[in-house]
């Protein structure tokens, strides 16, 4: 239920319309800071492991623990927000990755593998929670307006991502400074921009949009409905839409995450510096935040189907031209994972915005959570072959298997898109508003 329900009084609306307003900006501000915070250290973490081991196959495993451990804190963390709203487990998510930081320092310190991957397994939550936070943007949205309010969200972590992998350079003087491993630094800005980012929400995200969205549906916000991750499957399971919308968020992730995490170490193996490296990833964040505007707009008018099949075809063009780049290209690296970014993009606006209006929204939260789980754990899984990939076949393997990875999705979207649109409105639990609203495709 939304603003737009005529059931809901004009004060109330009015109320509800502010809120809204107010939790976009405040959205947007600790955006900013977490995706400072993510990406910073992400972007290195592959190349400290690999300083640590002198193993480029292990260092694959950074980017395999940070997306378990993002997985793992969804479900417990989306429980919280069921129970308490949507404040409560965003801090406290931010609040995990900063212990996050501070242990994968002691581990570059110490020298320890298997520590740095505990620390990795912390810092993940930053990327649960900037990926949860759109969510968050959308409680109180108009559904007409949803694609729209979701992708102004995830939008906002453009200005942090684009900076965080350039702030490598500087980081590692702070590094220095304290006596630390060069990049041990990246970790140091990303631990003080998570605590920024978590105190934003902690003192801004007030009213909290989840509570009102509940109030203005009459529910009881002491008992609200919270869902075990089986049964949220099993709510996902009715809704053919809402599979499809799972399977394409969560490959589109995977792809995007396995071949991106190990782009460094290729590229660095190319002879490439931390800076050109951390250039090349900005472009990539770039097509994966800064065009989600447009994107949540077509997924409004245009349609979610639409949208997220164009992204399936954009992450395999991305793969193909990752996979043929020569060596040492630059201009190749750029535009495939320029491509790369925007086909993720598609894919997950789109998904997550067909996700939530297939759902009941008395159990969004925990279905949003056991969304975000299977996202981070299969991206996990595919971070972890990437690796193994990687040093024993190449680079120019693991994009081919992308491609791969995304046909069986294609067929999926081929089979949901001819039935019926109207069978994914039959849900119970599902407000008049919504039930009233035409489907978009």
């Amino acid at each position: 239920m939304t603003a737009a329900d005529p059931r809901i009084s004009p004060d109330l609306a009015g109320r509800a319309a502010a809120v809204q307003r107010r939790t976009v900006r405040v959205l947007i501000g600790s955006q900013i800071l977490g995706g400072v915070g993510s990406s910073t250290g992400f972007s290195l973490s592959t190349l400290l492991a690999k300083e640590i081991t002198g193993n480029a196959a292990l260092s694959g495993l950074t980017g395999t623990f940070s997306s378990l451990g993002a997985a793992f804190a969804t479900i417990p963390l989306s429980r919280v927000m069921a129970a308490r709203g949507r404040r409560p487990g965003l801090v406290l998510g931010y609040g995990a990755a900063v212990v996050g930081t501070v242990v994968v320092v002691l581990a570059a310190r110490l020298h320890l593998y298997p520590l740095l991957l505990v620390g990795m397994a912390l810092f993940g939550s930053a990327s649960a929670m900037n990926l949860q936070a759109r969510y968050a943007g959308t409680d109180l949205a108009p559904a007409e307006r949803r694609g729209r309010a979701l992708s102004m969200v995830i939008w906002a972590v453009t200005i942090g991502s684009i900076f965080g992998p350039n702030l490598g350079h500087p980081a590692e003087g702070t590094a220095r400074v304290l006596g630390l491993p060069p990049l041990a630094g990246a970790f140091l800005w990303s631990g003080f921009a998570l605590c920024g980012a978590a105190l934003v929400l902690g003192l801004f995200l007030r009213p909290d949009p989840l509570l009102v969205a509940r109030e203005l549906r009459g529910e009881d916000a002491a008992a609200p409905k919270r869902l075990s991750l089986k049964q949220s499957f099993a709510v996902i399971g009715e809704s053919p839409r809402a599979v499809l919308a799972i399977a394409v968020v969560a490959v589109s992730h995977t792809v995007m995450v396995s071949v991106m995490s190990m782009t460094p170490v290729h590229m660095n193996s190319d002879g490439m510096s931390v800076t050109v490296i951390g250039l090349v990833l900005s472009v990539h964040i770039t097509g994966m935040y800064a065009f989600s505007p447009l994107v949540g707009f077509a997924v409004d008018r245009v349609g979610r189907i639409p949208v997220l099949s164009s992204g399936m075809a954009i992450l395999a063009a991305a793969c193909l031209v990752l996979g043929s780049a020569p060596m040492g290209s630059r201009a190749y690296m750029a535009a495939g994972l320029l491509l790369l970014g925007i086909g993720w993009s598609c894919g997950v606006v789109a998904g997550s915005t067909l996700l939530t209006e297939s759902t009941p929204d008395r159990v969004r939260p925990s279905v949003q959570g056991a969304s975000d789980f299977v996202m981070q754990g299969s991206s996990a899984g595919g971070a972890a072959l990437a690796g193994l990939v990687v040093g024993t076949l190449g680079y120019s393997w693991l994009a081919g298997l992308g491609v791969a990875l995304l046909a069986p999705v294609a067929v999926l979207v081929a089979v949901t898109s001819v039935r019926r649109p109207a069978a994914a409105d039959n849900i119970p639990g599902r407000s008049v508003q919504e039930d009233a609203a035409p489907q978009v495709p």
